[in-house]
This record gives structure tokens, sequence and C-alpha cells, in this order.
């Protein structure tokens, strides 16, 4: 059998060269393959045995050692680091300066001229390093950067040359070189897990010891201490020609368009607009036209024509070449997109899709940085030769040390991540949110987080189109997991196996084309065009070829060695005759597996050598490499002919005729993987109604779990940690790759759904109160504070130590004996709102006039407890940060028992709050004696459809019976029937159906009752954190009305409905209460003679009014308008007399 197989491939292999004999050779093998299928059913071969949906998992396994789950950051980014940066040192022209000093007629020059050149070379990266105030370096751990808010990034040198040509009045000439290596020019944040990362591939052991979590995935920047993810933004394809439709009345019909940009350049896309229905001239004249259009005006015919050129050559489709003689490129590809355009509007080709995520690109990290890094290198090139510039017209020696600020690459990459403006401040042209703070609530919420991506369509816009969901996104973004409201199917998330493409260069590719026949535009004359295919490499058209069958299928064979990049797209279009081949960045592909004679190339033996492999190296890699799985992008799955399962091809060969498709050429791996992180998690998601999918995925976000296993060692600002978390019973088969199992976010409850007592109306639940007291969903809050002594001006510093009464200013109304003298209150010191837990003072300069201010030598600057909250400090860390100031954080810890209001959802978007809880024996049990732990109302059933959750709770009925797993993976054949068969086995009524009785009574309950085990989330919002009531209170210093919001003990608002509805009672008064007694009701005094507001001092018993002696030092909202608001109290008579006098 072996041999066999192995001439088989020999004969392949030489087929690849000489193309007739690879003819006859497929042919061969085909009919070979048809004589041998009975026996290979018979199973007689048994290396050739088919896989089965079983095995595939051993495949996805595999994906996942390999990749894990952030590669799209990471590999973006560390292409960023080690091609893109160099790419945009290099691109940068040589800095050129000569003197342009004054005339000096006195003295004679030396020289006749002098140029000075200043070039960027190699450049180096080292690892994080963090610079200490007293100038120590070291090598920085993310740990620390989080801990002591400092940045997480690597220093950057580049090599500079700086040369002096000097031409004497002989015409001889001297150069001088100086050349500084690896001269500082600025810091590069530092992605974690990245290749240039401290962690790069640590093991487990050496992770933990590092005091860091080996489930993390990584994909993140640390800026001053806190976690930054940088979103990816999607954008139209460049480089591509799109037809439109105008929608009618409209001066054009259709518009062509092409967003066209070269490869290494960023400036905006110069796009370019055909319009059908508009007339064209003559050459001269047209050139001439376009040169009148120029910002010179009154220039001779000849510049004009000379400057319309150099726009042609620079600005139009500067992807197609901005050099000299592309003019026979550039005119062939405005034929190309005449055409097009002719094409649609004769109706024989569809217009373009905008929505379609071929026509989409994902800038993720790398590109995202590469082109703020480009932007801020510009800016240090354009100070380094201003600088210099200024150096030699003074005759100054140049240093460029100084000349050179790494400041402006440091602090611009810097500010850019920590805002999310991304671009220079205050500029336009800036997008927001680009970076975001990590999401630390639940493993799977961070994990989402990093895997996000954004629309910048505008939210308010109400568009529909780009928010639905489209054919093309199956299987690159998950089609449950999108925010509910504004930005709905804007934010969408990645699916499970989605691999973004980071570029490859297209020379390869180009050589190869050369190579197999392609011929360009001076080789042909355009009638042959239409008869053969035409073919364009990135959007550029490269030129044309006779036989473009045998061409895609070398270069998919090609690609499937890794000859060619795994990630070249081939697109062959035969209605448009057309071949394109892509190998840019941001471009979505998943992993599919190839089928030949519908049948998969991967079998039976390669599985196994897959589950017994010593290392995980030989693991996916190899499958690619063998040609077993290929990586298609949303584009060229277009012409593709996918089978749905494995299964699907094992039918479609068994009986043809019935079959779907008989040239299926690739397979899914598993229809399951459709799905993204969050939608992962919810068991038998198929059997929901799709809504309640999108609201589990919002609300699996918010779970309380284990976010990470060092949440001791971190002081996150907010943490929520669940007792004892445990994983669910119902699992599906993608959880695995999720961790859900090791760092769960919820518990299996016994959860009777029936009506009891009623106070689980409207989507509450009841809960046991025993199971409570046993530690039912008891949970962790963590809050931390965080405080440091600031310089304020030169000398005088803020310092942390225990205030006293006696000597400062401005104390809190908190109690300060909880600090140690130190200023800060020890760890298991119980504390609750508004008691101070950071006790910090500045000092007051004195002045000389002595005086009644010598009381107070300090101010008072100390932090104190939220006011609704209360608990034990948990830990307190006092370090320096960057600057090498003294910084402490301290920690929060409080016990959150679940209380009636708390809210908990199952998963699958069934959520409720806690109406009652009710002790074991007021709850109804069953024969054996089993009580619920909530009690969920039926009517939250039917109008919601989430039969998912129905048949989790006899599925986790079933594995606590046979102390097994559940496996609830979507699209696979397990039935309710099959489940239900399983339960009667154990003994049970086969729905899940269970005879109860009442709790208070201990009658029979009439009906069965719905019992079983499901898995419940306990979610974040906790009445405690929200509830909120005041009677007097702070008011805001303008209006004095009260203040608003709970963090600052406001009112609540009496709106102006409410007010609608006070006027329509008739409660005059009431209204009168509430709008101003209770609001801003306000004493003032007015002065008798004038009526003026006076200055009334109630304690010292003093009035004056300084408005009668002209002197108004009172400055109110009116008076300010220059509008004097006079409140006369006497009668109006003896004002008339006072005018008589």
């Amino acid at each position: 059998m072996e041999d066999d197989e192995y001439e088989e491939g020999m004969e392949m292999e030489m087929g690849g060269h000489h193309p007739h004999h690879g003819v006859s050779g497929y042919g061969a093998d085909e009919y070979g393959g048809g004589e041998m299928e009975d026996e290979e059913a018979e199973g007689d071969a048994p290396d050739e045995e088919e896989i089965t949906q079983e095995d595939a998992w051993a495949v996805i396994s595999a994906y996942f050692e390999e990749k894990g789950l952030v590669r799209q950051q990471l590999d973006s980014f560390d292409e960023f680091i080690q091609n893109t940066m160099q790419e945009i040192v290099d691109e940068s022209a040589d800095i050129e300066i000569r003197p342009e000093s004054q005339h000096n007629p006195g003295r004679q020059a030396e020289f006749a001229e002098t140029l000075h050149k200043i070039n960027f070379g190699q450049i180096y990266l080292s690892k994080p390093m963090m610079t200490e105030a007293d100038g120590e370096t070291a090598t920085l751990f993310p740990k620390s950067a989080r801990l002591r808010n400092l940045t997480y990034s690597a220093p950057l040198y580049v090599d500079v040359s700086y040369r002096v040509m000097k031409k004497g009045h002989d015409c001889e000439e001297v150069t001088e070189t100086m050349d500084y290596p690896k001269v500082f020019i600025g810091k590069v944040p530092i992605m974690l897990r990245s290749s240039y990362c401290t962690l790069f591939q640590q093991s487990e052991k050496d992770l933990t010891e590092l005091g860091e979590c080996p489930y993390d995935q990584g994909g993140y920047f640390i800026i001053n201490g806190s976690e930054k993810v940088l979103i990816a933004q999607e954008k139209m394809s460049t480089n591509h020609v799109y037809v439109f439709k105008k929608r009618q009345p409209n001066k054009y019909a259709y518009v062509a368009e092409v967003r066209s940009m070269a490869e290494n350049q960023n400036r905006p896309a110069s796009s370019m607009f055909v319009r059908m229905l508009s007339r064209a001239g003559a050459k001269g004249v047209a050139l001439d036209y376009i040169g009148k259009r120029g910002a010179t005006v009154g220039v001779t015919r000849e510049k004009r024509i000379k400057y319309a050129k150099e726009i042609l050559q620079k600005e139009m489709l500067p992807h197609v070449g901005v050099g000299e003689f592309c003019e026979t490129k550039k005119a062939y590809y405005f034929g190309y997109i005449i055409h097009r355009l002719l094409m649609c509007a004769l109706g024989r080709r569809a217009e373009d899709d905008r929505d379609h995520y071929g026509n989409k690109r994902l800038d993720l990290a790398g590109p995202l940085l590469g082109g703020l890094f480009r932007m801020l290198f510009r800016k240090l090139t354009r100070d380094v030769r201003s600088y210099v510039q200024k150096c030699v017209d003074n005759g100054k020696e140049v240093n460029l040390q100084f000349a050179i600020k790494a400041k402006t690459i440091t602090s611009g990459l810097k500010y850019s991540l920590a805002t999310g403006n991304w671009g220079q401040a205050n500029q336009a042209g800036t997008r927001a949110g680009v970076s975001q703070v990590l999401n630390r609530l639940t493993y799977a919420s961070t994990l989402s987080h990093l895997r996000r991506l954004n629309s910048p369509i505008g939210r308010e816009g109400k568009l529909a189109k780009p928010r639905q969901l489209h054919n093309s996104h199956w299987g690159m973004m998950c089609p449950a997991e999108t925010p509910e409201g504004q930005a709905c199917g804007l934010v969408k998330n990645l699916a499970l196996m989605v691999y973004i493409t980071v570029g490859s260069a297209a020379n390869p590719i180009l050589e190869f084309l050369e190579e197999w026949g392609t011929e360009n535009f001076e080789e042909i004359s355009p009638a042959v065009i239409p008869q053969a295919a035409k073919i364009f490499v990135n959007g550029c058209w490269v030129g044309i070829h006779r036989n473009p069958d045998l061409l895609v299928k070398t270069l998919r064979r090609l690609r499937r060695q890794i000859d060619v990049n795994t990630e070249v797209g081939v697109v062959r279009d035969i209605r448009l005759k057309e071949l394109r081949l892509y190998t840019d960045y941001g471009r979505c592909s998943r992993p599919l597996f190839i089928v030949e004679n519908q049948r998969l190339l991967i079998k039976k033996r390669h599985i196994r050598a897959l589950q017994q492999r010593e290392t995980p190296e030989e693991g996916w890699h190899d499958l690619v490499a063998k040609g077993f799985i290929e990586y298609i992008d949303t584009e060229e799955e277009e012409t593709t002919m996918i089978s749905m399962t494995i299964s699907d091809l094992v039918s479609a060969r068994h009986n043809p005729e019935e079959a779907y498709s008989d040239t299926y050429t690739h397979c899914e791996i598993h229809p399951s993987l459709i799905l993204g992180v969050c939608a992962s998690i919810i068991p038998f998601p198929d059997h929901n109604q799709s809504p309640r999918n999108t609201y589990q995925s919002a609300m699996g976000k918010q779970a309380m779990g284990i976010y990470v296993t060092n949440y001791q060692l971190r002081m996150d600002t907010l943490a929520y940690v669940l007792y004892y978390p445990q994983k669910p019973l119902v699992t599906t088969r993608a959880m695995e790759h999720l961790h859900f199992r090791q760092l769960p976010a919820g518990i299996n409850a016994i959860v009777a759904i029936a009506c009891y007592s009623g106070y689980n109306q409207e989507d509450s639940v009841i809960m046991n109160q025993s199971s409570i007291d046993r530690g039912f969903f008891r949970s962790l809050f963590f809050r931390s504070y965080r405080d440091e002594e600031k310089k304020m001006g030169t000398l005088v510093k803020e310092e942390f130590g225990r205030p006293n009464r006696e000597n400062t200013m401005g104390m809190r109304h908190g109690s300060y004996d909880k600090l140690d003298d130190d200023g800060l209150a020890p760890p298991g010191t119980r504390v609750s709102g508004e008691d101070v837990i950071i006790g910090k003072t500045s000092p007051i300069p004195q002045d000389d006039t002595q005086g009644q201010a010598t009381r107070y030598t300090k101010r008072d600057h100390s932090t104190s407890l939220r006011h609704s909250e209360s608990g034990m400090v948990d830990q307190v860390l006092l370090t320096t940060n960057a600057d090498g100031l003294r910084f402490v954080k301290v920690r929060m810890r409080s016990v959150r028992i679940p209380q009636i209001g708390d809210k908990f959802s199952s998963r699958h978007g069934q959520k409720g709050t806690v109406g009652m809880t009710y002790t074991q024996e007021d709850m109804p049990w069953t024969i054996e004696g089993i009580t619920p732990d909530i009690i969920v109302n039926p009517h939250a059933i039917p109008s919601r459809m989430t039969i998912g959750q129905l048949i989790e709770c006899i599925m986790g009925k079933v594995a606590a019976h046979m102390g097994k797993e559940g496996d609830a993976t979507p699209f696979t054949d397990v039935t309710v029937d099959n489940i239900s068969k399983a339960l009667h086995k154990c003994g049970y009524q086969m729905r899940g159906f269970e005879t109860m009785y009442n709790g208070h009574t201990g009658r029979k309950l009439t009906a069965m009752i719905f019992l079983g085990p499901t898995y419940y989330q306990r979610l974040k919002h906790m009445v405690d954190d929200k509830i909120h009531s005041r009677g007097r209170g702070p008011v805001q210093i303008l209006t004095r009305q009260p203040a608003e919001g709970r963090s600052r003990d406001g009112g609540l608002r009496f709106g102006e409905m409410e007010r609608d509805c006070m006027i329509a009672h008739g409660a005059a008064f009431f209204l009168k209460e509430r709008l101003f007694d209770q609001s801003d009701a306000y004493r003032v005094h007015v002065c008798e003679k004038c009526g003026l507001i006076a200055i009334a001092n109630l304690k010292k018993n003093s009035f004056e009014c300084r408005g009668c002696k002209n002197k108004t030092d009172i400055v109110q909202e009116l008076m300010a308008m220059a509008i004097a608001p006079r409140m006369l109290t006497h009668d109006i008579k003896t004002g008339k007399d006072q005018k008589k006098r």
C-alpha cells in the first residue's frame, strides 16, 4: 500500500513540471480511485480510512494549541516590529541641508558650497526596559509595570550617519563622515506575549513565578499601568474597482471608483471616480484642463501641461506605479475601470456590494501603529532638519544627540494608546476609541475584547445595511455577538478560527507569473485582451494569460506545499475572465479541509499521527504544510464549493444523484466554529431564538467568575471573584479551548420552572436562602484606590502621613482613626463609608504677615472610601512611580452575598433579579428530597422560545446521574429524543418533570414541575451598588440645586413629565414644595434704600450694603450682566415721596 502511494505521489510531483504528463497522470489516478471505492468502504485499506467529525476536533485542538486565541493581534504587531518599522525608517529620504547664510562682504567663504546629509540606517529594539529615577536601568516585567503604573515599552535605537560634503573653488570635494551607531530615538510600547515581550514562550511554571496568569493570552499593551487593547478597525479595501449605481434622479447613472494607495505609502488614499455620462475631449486640451484646476494661477500653457503630467504621474492611481513610463499601464487600468463601468451599465454584471466582506480590510495593531509611527518619525526628521539648518546657518557645531528628540516618538505613541485618539493631539482626522481599556470582568470578556472589531460608520446613521448580517460573514464574524442598541452590527467579534493576514511581499508572485507565461502590455496587442484572462495582483493589472486554468491549479498546488505563502488569496472569476491574486494585509481568512474527488485529503492515519505526536511543534503547521488544510479568504470562498459536514461528503459519494454537489472542493472543519468567544459558551444555541443568543453574548461578559488566576497579585480598579465557581455540567466542545473549565463563571444550580407564591413574576426568581447560607453564589468584590505624592512646584512636595486637626486645613468629616502613622490604613482594617484610607497633606506656604494664618501649616489631600461602600483593607502597595515619587495603591475587599434585587441569568439570555428568598423548609421538594436552588417563572419560556435552556436542563440531569459531561455543541446530531431516552433509563420521567410537594403545606402540587440542573451566572449588577436615596445633601455651586448622580449623593430629579402630572392633578402647593422649597430655596438680605443685595453676617450681627456707597463687591448673575434687579421693600408711596424731595 505504502509503495503504491509513494509512486502515485511521485507521478503527481512530475506532473507539476510537465503539464501534459500531469493531466494524464491525474486522470489515471481518478479512475484508480473509482475502482477502489468499494473495497475501502468495507475497510480493507485501514490506512485510507476516512475521518469522522470527532477527528475534526483533534485538528481544532492542534490549531488552538499552536495559535492561541489572540494570534491575529500578536502576528500583526510582530510584523510591525520586525518589518514595518525598518521600512518606514528606510523610506524617509536623506535629509539634505545647504547653508542659507547671510551675505558677508568682508569674509570670503573658504568653500564654494557645502552640503550636509543625514541618513537613518538600521534600527534596533531591545527588551522592555525601565529607567529608575536614579538612572539605573533594569528589565521591566509586565507585573511591575501594572503595579507601578509604568509603561511597558522597549527602547528603539537607530544608526545615523552624518556627512558633510564641501566643494572647493577649484572643484575638489572633501567629505567628512561621522557615524553615530545606535542613537536612542524613542520608546515603543510592546504588546504582551509578542516576540519582543519578556514573557514570550515562557513555560507555565516560569509565568507563575513572574506573577503572571498562564491563561492570560497577551495581545494588549500596558500604558501607565492600565491594560489597553487596540480594537481592529474595518475599512474598504484599497486598489479595488467598485461600481455603484447612483440613486436617481442624479447627474450620473453609475460611478466606478478606486481608492488607490501604493503599498508602502501613508498618504490618504487618492480616490478616483469615473462617472458615467460625461463627455471627453482631445489629449492636449485634457492635460491643459487638468492643469487649470491647479493651485498656481497665470502660468504658461507648457507649465500647466507639465504640472498636469506630474499630477497624473504621482496622484492618479499611485498603486499602478508612481515612476516614469507607467503611462501605458495606467492607460490600460483606466480602460479597465471604464470597461467595468460599462459592463455594469449594460446590465451584464451586478453592481458591487459595499458590505461584502471580501471588499473589507481590517487594520489591526500593526497597521495602526505603523501609520502612527510613520507620522511621528516624519515629525522627528523635520525637527532634526530645522535644528541642523539653524546650527549650520549660525555656524555652530552640529550635535546630533540634541537634534534627535526621543520624546517625539515616545510620547506620541503613548498619547494615542492612552487616550484612544488615533493621530496627533488636537488635530483633524483623528479617530476616537481605537484603544480601549481591556475589560477584565470575566475571562470570556477579556478574550472577547481582544477579538473585537469596529466599523467606523457614525453611530447616529440609522443605516440598516452595514449593520445586517451579510452572507460573507459566515465563518469570519460571530453571528450572535454584537451589542444591542446604537452600535448594533457595527461592533463585531471574530469567529473562533479566523486568521487575519499580515501581508506578504507581492514580488515572488510576480516573478512566478512571469515565469508561467503571463504577457504584459508591452508584448500584446489590445485585440487579444477580450480572449485572454486578465491577471491582477493586489488590484493592480499586471498582464494577461491564455491558460488561466493551468495557472490557478499550479498556484494552488504551490500554496498547499508552502512554496507560495499560505495567506495568498487566489480568486478566479470565470465570468469576468479575471484572475485576482491578493497578498495584502487585513483580509479575513479561515482554514478548511481540502477535498479532491469528493474525498478529504486528510485521512485517519494523519489524525492518529497528530494525536500521538510528542512535541506540539509538528501539529497544525504540519497539516497545512502537507496540504490537508488551507486558508481561504472571504473572496476566494466565493469560488469554492464547501461541504458543511464530513457526513455530507460521504452521502454525496454514496448516492451522487441526490447529492447537493458533485464538485466539492473543501469541507468545513466544524460548523460550530462560526461562533465567537461568548456565543461558544451557550449550550444548544441552535435551539434558541437568535436574539436570545445575542443577549447572552452580552451578559456572559458581566458574569462573575475567576477572571485571572493571579488576581491576588493584581491591583485592578474593580474586580469580582466568585467563591465557588463550577464548570458547567453541559458544555460545548469549543469551551475547552476558551479555558472555560479552568476559569468558569457560574454555578450548576437546581432550577425548577414553577409558579410558587408569586414572588417570581416578571423575570424575578425565587432563591433558596439555605443554599445562599451554604455559599451559593457568594462573591468577593475588590476595589483599588491609588494616590501619589505629587510635586507642587519645585521645592514643595505632598507627603503621606496622618493629618491632625490642630495644624491641618480642610479636613474631611470622615474618621481618620484607621490610619497608621505613615498615613495608610493597614491590611485587615475594617472600614466603612467616608473613612479615610490614605492620609496625605501638602504644606501651606507661610506668608510673613503674622496673624490668624499661622495656625494651619498643612492642607489635607486625603483619599476616603466611597460613601456607599464598606469592607476590609485587603492589600496595600507602597512603591515609587516612573518619576521616583512615592506612590500607593490600597485594595479594598468586601463580601457580596446574594440578596433580593441582585441580578442572575442562565446561559440563554434569561436574566432575572431575585424577588424573594425562602429557606429550604419553605421551598417545594421532590420525593427524593431535592429542593430547588432557584425557581423560575414558566411565563419566561413560551414567548422567548429559549428551548436550549430546557434541553440543557434535561441533559444536565442525565449528566449528573451518569457522572459525565453533557455535550451541547451546536450543529451536532444530538436530539431531544436521545436525551429523553437516556433520562428515562435513569428512572426519571422522560421530559424532566417531577412530582413536587408544597413546602408550606406539605400537599402534593397539582402539576408536575420541570426540574433539573441549569448553569446560572451571577451578573455584576448588584443592588448594593445601585440603591440610592437622599434627603438633604450637596448642591451645585451655580444653581444651588441638588447635585446629580449616586456617586455625588445627588437628588432624585422631579422632571418635566412629573411636573406635568402634578399640574394635571392641580396639586399646586405640592409642586411649589418639590420645585422650590425642597430644591433651591435661598434666603437673602436686601438693602432698604437701594433695593440691592446686602452683606449680612448673622454671627457678628453686622449688616452693610456697599451698593449705596457705590462699592459693589457683590456680583450676582444679573449684576454681572449690568442689570440691577432692585427689590424695594418699602411702600411705593415712600419711593414717590423721595422723588418729590
